[in-house]
C-alpha cells in the first residue's frame, strides 16, 4: 500500500494555526525546504508508516519518496508540532530502525508462570529503500524453558536487510515468577552464651 502526504511551501516566519505543523525536507544533494502540512493528515499516515516505511510526499508539483526521521512534540500539550522528512535515493542504501513484533505463545509462560522480558524493541538495519519492511516478527513460542533465549541471530531477517548489531545480542528471554526468585530470610542462629571464666582467672 502506497502512503501519501501533501505538503505546501512554508514562507519564512509564517505563523501556523493549530491545524498545521511545520516540516523540513532534506536529503543528500538537495536543497532543504521548509514545509507545512495538516496535522490530521500526518498523524494518520505516520500511524501506518512509522519511521521504517516510505511515504510519497507531494510538495508542489513534485512527489518524492521520504522517510520520517524525527518528530517534535509540544512539551506541555504533547502534540506533534514539527517533523523532519528525509528524501531517499531509491538506488542508495539507508539506515532505519525496524520495530520488532513479538508473536506466538511461550510454553514456559503458559505452563510455568514465566514472564517474557523483551530486551530490545527495534533493530537498526541498512538496506535499499525498496527493501524496507513494517516490522520483523519474533516468535516467542520457541521459549520452552527458563534457560532459553532468543538472539538476533535466531530471527528471520527479510532479504535485503543488513543488521549491524552483534548476532549474540539477546532479544527476549523468560523471567522466573517472583515467588520462585524470593528466598525466605535465614533465621539467625542464637548467639552462644559467653563461656564462664575459669576458676583460676577470677581475681
Amino acid at each position: 500500500m502506497e502512503l501519501k502526504l501533501s505538503a505546501q511551501k512554508r514562507e519564512k516566519n509564517e505563523k501556523l494555526d493549530k491545524d498545521y505543523l511545520s516540516a523540513v525536507l532534506y536529503g543528500k544533494g538537495i536543497e532543504t525546504q521548509s514545509l507545512k502540512l495538516k496535522v490530521a493528515d500526518f498523524v494518520k499516515v505516520f500511524a501506518a508508516a512509522g519511521e521504517s516505511n516510505l511515504i510519497k510526499l507531494e510538495a508542489g508539483a513534485t512527489a518524492v519518496n521520504v522517510l520520517v526521521k524525527d518528530i517534535q512534540k509540544d512539551p506541555l500539550k504533547n502534540f506533534i508540532n514539527h517533523v523532519d522528512f528525509y528524501q531517499v535515493n531509491m538506488k542508495e542504501k539507508v539506515n532505519a530502525e525496524i520495530p520488532l513484533h513479538f508473536v506466538g505463545e511461550s510454553k514456559v509462560v503458559r505452563e510455568m508462570g514465566g514472564m517474557i522480558n523483551k530486551e530490545i524493541h527495534e533493530i537498526e538495519v541498512e538496506c535499499l529503500p525498496s527493501d524496507l519492511v513494517d516490522h520483523i516478527d519474533v516468535d516467542v513460542s520457541v521459549l520452552n524453558d527458563f534457560e532459553d533465549v532468543i538472539k538476533i541471530s535466531d530471527l528471520n531477517i527479510p532479504k535485503g536487510l543488513e543488521i549491524s548489531a552483534d548476532g549474540e545480542t539477546i532479544v527476549a528471554m523468560v523471567m522466573r515468577p517472583k515467588v520462585e526468585e524470593e528466598k525466605p530470610a535465614e533465621t539467625a542462629a542464637p548467639a552462644a552464651p559467653a563461656a564462664a571464666p575459669a576458676e583460676g582467672d577470677k581475681k
